[in-house]
């Protein structure tokens, strides 16, 4: 063989084990490139929530670019090999809420499956409670403010709309003198939003329906009693915070209908604390306020034979149950000890005597 020959072949043989070289040191550096570039982007303990919302109609590039924008993704040409490679497709639109110490194979799996955000709200409204506390939970799990919740129930136009749309709902609550006009109208329970931009009056208008169907199953009851419906939630409002039982509340409603049969005042203190804007477990009342008349306190003067008016709180069914169905009883007086066990009497010696039964027992509450 001609020695030039060889020389040729050796000079091939050289080249191409080089070339081969080259392409396994290049296959080798993508292939770490590649699987480096799937990795999360970060493995430390302080991992980032990364919120980020895909829009419908955004194709597949679009969304490995802002997925690598926002520092879920290392790199999004990676991501699209890997889509393409393993044959992953249809990523769902909406909001996700992404944890950048994942690996880009679990971002891709999150965004196939649409595991989005819940964005829902839950708000509990507790019986018992009035309008100010209900400011203050919608506040706290909405984009609204206290002053947001309280502004709507002064704007007269939407309250208009309100009596207009629910029978229960009359000009009664718009008396100069009541507070807020949907004090004791919103039915306290647990309710599920979309999100936290719900409106106040998309809540009012959503709570006010679920009213409208647990007072609905006593309309015929309501409507052949002797108080209206303003006046009946009212009542159950002092029954609701008057008694902690609801074996006693239809006791306790007996005693009240019997006050206001006979002219005398309910003298319930509950109503003093609503009237003066007194938190109940922060103090005790003064003489003055117990003796100041005001519409909503039954211990003033000027309110034998009156209720307050408006509710005080928003009653549980149970307390509109008993105000519908009260107890018949000759009792005038009752009276509840620390546990929110109530004991009854007749006379006001009668009272007397039980209530100084429960200090000297220890079982008078007493603020500190």
């Amino acid at each position: 063989m001609n020695k030039v020959f060889v020389k040729v072949l050796i000079v091939v043989a050289i080249i191409i084990a080089i070339v081969a070289s080259i392409g396994v040191i290049g296959f080798f550096s993508l292939k770490n490139w590649y699987e480096n570039s799937l990795n999360a982007v970060n493995k430390s303990s302080n991992a980032e929530k990364i919120k980020v919302e895909i829009v419908s109609g955004m194709g597949t590039e679009a969304i490995a670019n802002l997925l690598e924008d926002k520092k879920v993704i290392k790199n999004a040409d990676a991501f699209k090999i890997y889509l393409k490679l393993n044959d992953v497709g249809g990523l769902q639109a909406g909001k996700y809420e992404f944890d950048n110490s994942l690996d880009a194979k679990a971002i891709a799996k999150q965004m196939a499956n649409g595991e989005i955000m819940d964005e829902t709200v839950k708000i509990t409204f507790v019986e018992g409670k009035n309008i100010e506390y209900y400011a203050k939970v919608i506040a706290e799990k909405t984009n609204n403010t206290e002053e947001d919740v309280l502004a709507l129930l002064e704007d007269e136009e939407y309250i208009n709309s309100l009596i207009e749309k629910y029978w229960f709902l009359t000009d009664e609550i718009k008396n100069d003198d009541v507070y807020y006009a949907l004090e004791g109208y919103l039915k306290a329970d647990t309710y599920v939003f979309e999100n936290e931009d719900v409106s106040v009056k998309y809540i009012f208008n959503y709570v006010l329906n679920y009213t409208d169907k647990m007072l609905s199953k006593y309309k015929e009851e309501i409507e052949s009693s002797s108080l209206s419906v303003h006046e009946i939630l009212s009542l159950a409002s002092i029954v609701e915070l008057e008694g902690s039982l609801d074996e006693e509340r239809a006791g306790i409603a007996g005693v009240f209908y019997n006050r206001l049969n006979s002219k005398m005042s309910l003298g319930s203190d509950v109503t003093t604390y609503y009237a003066f804007h007194v938190n109940m477990a922060d103090s005790d009342l003064t003489k003055e306020q117990l003796n100041t008349y005001n519409p909503y306190n039954t211990r003033g003067p000027n309110m034998e034979g009156k209720l307050p008016v408006g509710p005080i709180c928003s009653p549980s069914e149970a307390s509109i149950k008993a105000v519908l169905n009260p107890t018949n009883t000759d009792c005038y007086y009752f009276v509840a000890d620390k546990t929110g066990k109530a004991y009854f009497s007749k006379t006001y010696a009668e009272h007397q005597k039980i209530v100084q039964e429960l200090k000297d027992a220890g079982l008078w509450y007493v603020y500190e």
